[in-house]
C-alpha cells in the first residue's frame, strides 16, 4: 500500500523560500559558511534574511545545502525560477 509519509522528495524539486539555507562552497570566500532564511528565488539569485539584514547571492557561484540536508546543491545548475525548477528533472554530477 502507498503512503505519503515513505516518499522521498528530492531536495532540488521543492520550493526553497522559507528554508534555511548554507553556503557550502563558492568562487568567493567570504561567501562560504554564510546562512540564512531564504526569503526569495529568481531565475538567477537567492535572496537570504541574514542577521536581519537581506544578502542576494548568485546561484552561479555558489554551492549550498538546504535545512542541513546532506547533499550539496550546486547553484549552477538550478538556475531557473522556483516554479520551473520545482517540476524539471536534473543532471546530477
Amino acid at each position: 500500500m502507498w503512503r505519503c509519509d515513505e516518499m522521498v522528495v528530492d531536495t532540488y524539486h521543492q520550493p526553497w523560500i522559507g528554508s534555511n539555507l548554507r553556503v557550502a562552497s563558492s568562487t568567493d570566500s567570504t561567501l562560504v559558511g554564510r546562512s540564512g532564511l531564504v526569503i526569495d528565488e529568481t531565475r538567477e539569485t537567492i535572496t537570504l534574511l541574514e542577521g536581519g539584514s537581506q544578502v542576494v547571492l548568485g546561484k552561479k557561484s555558489i554551492n549550498f545545502q538546504i535545512d542541513g540536508d546532506e547533499s550539496i546543491i550546486v547553484g549552477g545548475l538550478v538556475r531557473q525560477r522556483s516554479e520551473d525548477r520545482i517540476n524539471r528533472n536534473h543532471k546530477k554530477e
